[in-house]
């Protein structure tokens, strides 16, 4: 997939995963929608990259539809990379009670469903696309965990909903695989982003030293490094990628 002068949408784009996809995108001539809910630090992001920002709950079909078109308008809607989404930890019975029902649709509701509200809408803007020498039209990235596999105590919720992206990837590549639009996922594994830096550093740096190698904290930048790859290799289709230095994660 050609990058210079196409078009891509990156959800989360505000920071951490998105932020370093963002910047890598830009660096390498694509024009780059970030689509977050924090206004300002986007805003100001996107006027550096010379992209553009779109205030956006990925689970909310009219802002996911603004997104879309706002990305079509500045030309060829090339790629959709999501990065947007939270973290839980809640046990399914903890101290005071049952795991909350509105936390678990929460987080399901905004990793998984707002993940694939972002993938069916501009997979239906690549579909009208002319394809490239290729035959590609479009190329979908979406970001699950290691957290899928080796979910941790107080996990189900987070668990849940990325085990949800990893077990569509196949079949929405598949679905997409006549429209010449190809659909991948990543699973990161123990990544220096705002959520991580916001604990203790002790806790930072025992979780670093679990990981195999290299052991230290995974970048923004490793990640969007990878995000290129994908981009470039037509070949990768329908599959979730581990990107976690050979890490398996403890039950906590």
């Amino acid at each position: 997939m050609q990058i210079k002068n196409n078009v891509f949408i990156v959800t989360g784009g505000a920071s951490g995963l998105g932020e370093g996809t963002a910047r890598l995108l830009a660096h390498n001539g694509g024009k780059v929608v970030i689509a977050d809910m924090q206004d300002d630090k986007g805003q100001a992001i996107a006027a550096e990259l010379g992209g553009v920002f779109v205030h956006c709950d990925v689970s909310n079909e009219d802002n996911a539809a603004a997104v879309v078109a706002k990305a079509q308008s500045l030309g060829k809607l090339s790629g959709l990379i999501n990065c947007a989404g939270i973290a839980t930890a809640e046990r399914t019975v903890g101290k005071t009670g049952p795991h909350l029902l509105a936390g678990f649709q929460r987080t399901i509701n905004i990793n998984l469903v707002g993940s694939f509200n972002m993938i069916r809408l501009s997979a239906q803007a690549m579909s009208t696309n002319e394809p490239e020498a290729t035959g590609e039209r479009g190329v979908m990235i979406s970001t699950a965990s290691v957290a899928a596999y080796d979910g941790q105590i107080g996990q189900a919720a987070y668990s849940a909903s990325k085990g949800g992206i990893v077990g569509m990837t196949l079949p929405i590549a598949r679905d997409l695989s006549k429209l010449g639009i190809r659909n991948m996922t990543i699973a990161p594994g123990i990544f220096g982003t705002p959520m991580m830096f916001s604990m203790p550093k002790e806790v930072q740096e025992a979780l670093a030293a679990g990981v195999p190698f290299p052991s230290r904290l995974g970048t923004p930048l490793d990640y969007a490094k990878l995000v290129m790859h994908i981009l470039d290799n037509d070949m990768l289709n329908g599959e979730v990628i581990r990107l976690d230095g050979a890490i398996r994660l403890p039950p906590k």
